[in-house]
């Protein structure tokens, strides 16, 4: 466990009040205010000029929420950049600023001195300083500038190397939410015997192996030897998968083609002990995604598809087995070859039972599905990528625009995948103010990544499932991450389990004792 001790300095405004007292004062007092994310030589030499200057120093840190001039920022989260403030032995107290200024902590706490750093006054009195101003001078406060010889930025040293510390951030969200790794290790145990249905679009991915044995004189074409063609079930086919694995009971509707790739999904997903309610449409292929592979490297990608809309005849059958099938959840996969568009989620979602948790994960790597057409639904998982596409924004930083997502969907939690540095949870928490919602960050826990594809998938079903268990956003977040990052560490799309996930956090506690 972290050693509290240095804790007991991380304090509420109305209780630095108490403790300092009022104007006047016998001890002075002065305070700093930033970002801290990464405390570095800067940080500890303005801290030190200002404890020079002061008999009580406190340090104010902007909290998560207000903090959004880089991508990806803050890269250490609020209580963390506290703890490395306070085991400071120059710094007395710290705070975390609610607001996204700190004017009106200036005016509750009326310290004797402001520190700033010196690039604030070079150039002229910048105008957020001058708010300071006005509220120092209303009580007889000063501005201190501290020496800034050599400028410092957490934001170049982030994005130079960023350190890994997601076993760190994993502690501390844990404690503040009065969890442990017992808890984890509790709600992996609980996902067998659960019911889920999952609807959506099977794809059958193909991986034909070449070699390289010549080329065209007179045409710019490869001519390739056949070795051998691997094929698996993919699309929302694996989503199934991958909640049997985890120990669900699973019901999986989806619509298949009369062909031979029929009968593999059919076969595969038997094996899996995949309950599949097929609807065969002899109009359409079984989409099947053919990746012509040479020396590692992708030479071409064939695909078989017919993306059309199901007809209304097929929309009433998969409104039929959702309404049919009691189950604890329903996952709607859209990959968007035929199932799902904007004229058929209205009615599919509407046929949902009222006390069934609703997921749904709406991809576009390839085709035009919006995540936003899912309204209303207790889970969704998006990448930051289909977030991007759904609002039509290519320039805001992830955090407020996942935010701005997560109030559009009007979704109960929502799950941001970023890739290698992990996700973003958005979570609805009763507060006063409806329009603010807390949100936390899960570091990625791969460590040597062979093959990401599929990690979205695993991070879907173990969070699905975990929130049905235990209706924990942090829980499911932890347990999502963690199977995605084994779905990294290893080759293809397979399906994760429970042991895995175990193995995983066992690991991860191993390193949280030792830190």
């Amino acid at each position: 466990m972290i050693d509290t001790n240095f804790r007991s300095k991380v304090k509420t405004v109305d209780e630095l009040r108490k403790i300092i007292g009022d104007r006047p004062r016998e001890k002075t007092v002065i305070m700093c205010h930033g970002t801290f994310d990464i405390v570095h030589p800067g940080h500890i030499r303005h801290l030190m000029y200002a404890k020079s200057k002061a008999d009580i120093l406190i340090a104010s840190l902007t909290s998560d929420r207000h903090i959004a001039k880089a991508n990806f920022r803050p890269y250490v989260p609020e209580q963390l950049r506290a703890m490395n403030l306070a085991v400071l032995e120059v710094v007395d107290y710290v705070i975390i600023d609610s607001e996204p200024k700190p004017l009106r902590n200036l005016e509750l706490i009326q310290p004797d001195f402001f520190a700033k750093g010196y690039e604030y006054v070079k150039g002229g009195v910048d105008p957020r300083t001058q708010e300071e101003l006005d509220i120092l001078e209303r009580f007889g406060g000063e501005f201190i500038y501290t020496p800034g010889d050599i400028v410092y930025s957490s934001s170049a040293i982030i994005d130079s190397e960023p350190p890994d510390i997601s076993v760190e951030k994993l502690m501390v969200l844990l404690e503040g939410e009065k969890l442990d790794f017992s808890d984890l290790r509790d709600t992996v145990r609980k996902l067998a015997g659960i019911k889920v249905h999952v609807v959506g679009d099977t794809i059958v991915d193909s991986y034909t192996y070449t070699t390289l044995i010549g080329g065209n004189t007179k045409t710019p074409t490869f001519s390739v030897r056949f070795d051998r063609q691997l094929d698996y079930v993919g699309g929302a086919g694996i989503v199934a998968k991958h909640l049997r694995a985890a120990g669900a009971d699973v019901a999986f509707t989806t619509v298949l083609g009369d062909d031979a790739l029929k009968d593999f999904v059919l076969e595969d997903l038997g094996a899996a002990g995949v309950k599949v309610n097929a609807i065969i449409d002899p109009t359409r292929p079984t989409t099947n995604k053919n990746a012509f592979i040479a020396d590692h490297y992708r030479l071409l990608k064939v695909d078989k598809v017919d993306n059309r809309a199901i007809s209304d005849k097929i929309l009433h059958q998969i409104q039929d087995h959702v309404r049919g099938t009691t189950v604890h959840a329903v996952v709607y996969s859209d990959f968007r070859h035929g199932i799902f568009n904007r004229n058929t989620i209205p009615s599919l979602t509407e046929t949902l039972p009222r006390d069934t948790y609703r997921v749904a994960d709406s991809q576009v790597a390839s085709r035009w599905g919006n995540i936003l057409e899912f309204v209303g639904f207790d889970l969704i998982t998006p990448n930051e990528r289909e977030v991007r596409f759904a609002l039509g924004d290519q320039d805001s930083v992830v955090r407020p625009l996942g935010l701005e997502l997560y109030r559009q969907a009007r979704c109960k939690t929502l799950l941001l995948k970023m890739g290698p540095r992990g996700l973003i949870a958005y979570r609805s928490m009763p507060k006063a103010d409806e329009d603010v919602r807390a949100f936390f960050v899960i570091d990625s826990f791969a460590q040597n990544v062979v093959d990401a594809v599929g990690a979205g998938d695993a991070l879907l079903a173990y969070a699905t499932l975990s929130m049905v268990a235990t209706g924990n956003a942090v829980i499911a977040s932890v347990l999502g991450s963690i199977a995605a990052a084994v779905e990294c560490e290893h080759d293809g799309n397979v399906p994760v389990q429970p042991e895995q996930v175990l193995d995983k956090l066992d690991a991860i506690a191993r390193h949280a004792r030792l830190s």
